[in-house]
């Protein structure tokens, strides 16, 4: 059995953390991947982590943290495994009212009368295992029941598009979702195609709403965000205009402690709140711009 090496610490601000992975993937050896991740407690620190399929230079590691002035690193070593079984294991499916999210593993499992929606087990983000996603699927299902129907939707910060994916299936409509990265929009593509929804759910690269297509499908009877509070605070006043009069939004990758801001910056950019789900540490908010 192979070992590979994580490194880890936690800096105060983006700008350093984007420094110190450039500073990281300098080493030799080089790290096979670098991240940075925000911790979303509302302290202003990112994760930092690198991650080596070699022991890494503690040395140059250790120069790192004294010309950054940081945190000492946390470096550890990560027993080799099949992570995809790992995570087969650990993922079963979930049902979130109508829809049942599931892996190929447990294609036997899948119920008659539900709606499927098939994310492989390798892709984890998005599956609808986290609180956030889950609330999110609870929220569409919970306005299908009431009698709502889109015309136009989108899935913003799409991930492996599950959201976008569950509302092709309830409306009669052509889906849109976006998301930043260009890997979550591969990821997108290939779990559209994997749930025979190719042309029903078209998968852009974008920030929000920001590409010429979206502009042009626009505005949206129905808009999700399941992003984190920053970008869902800087989106407020694109998602006002982005929606029809009538237009509601569910938003998540809120933690419940945020979710109070959150409902004040969208309730002065016109919206109302409709529901506050919250599940374990997440809140899933569903608004409605109704004048």
């Amino acid at each position: 059995m192979t070992t590979s090496y994580s490194a880890i610490t936690t800096v105060q601000g983006q700008a350093i953390a984007d420094t110190l992975s450039e500073s990281l993937e300098a080493l030799q050896p080089a790290p096979m991947g670098v991240g940075i991740f925000e911790v979303e407690d509302g302290s202003g620190l990112w994760e930092v982590a690198a991650y080596f399929t070699d022991a890494p230079d503690v040395a140059g590691i250790s120069v790192l943290e004294a010309v950054h002035k940081i945190s000492p690193f946390q470096i550890s070593e990560i027993p080799d495994q099949d992570w995809v079984a790992k995570v087969r294991r650990d993922l079963p499916p979930v049902e979130a009212g109508r829809f049942f999210v599931y892996g190929s593993h447990a294609a036997d499992l899948v119920p008659e009368g539900c709606v499927p929606l098939l994310i492989e087990a390798a892709m984890a983000f998005g599956t609808g295992h986290h609180g956030t996603t889950l609330g999110c699927l609870r929220a569409l299902d919970r306005l299908v029941d009431d009698g709502f129907a889109a015309k136009s939707v989108i899935d913003v910060g799409c991930g492996t598009a599950v959201l976008a994916m569950a509302a092709a299936h309830v409306f009669d409509q052509t889906i849109w979702a976006s998301d930043i990265d260009p890997t979550a929009v591969d990821v997108a593509k290939a779990n559209v195609a994997a749930n025979g929804l190719e042309g029903r759910v078209n998968c852009v690269i974008a920030a929000g709403f920001d590409a010429p297509e979206l502009k042009t499908a626009g505005p949206y009877d129905l808009v999700f965000a399941n992003i984190l509070k920053g970008p869902l605070i800087a989106l407020a006043k694109d998602m006002e205009s982005a929606t029809t009069e009538a237009g509601i939004v569910i938003l998540s990758g809120i933690l419940n402690e945020q979710a109070d801001e959150v409902v004040d910056v969208y309730t002065r950019s016109g919206f109302n709140l409709i529901h506050r789900d919250s599940i374990v540490d997440w809140t899933t908010l569903t608004l409605g711009k109704f004048h």
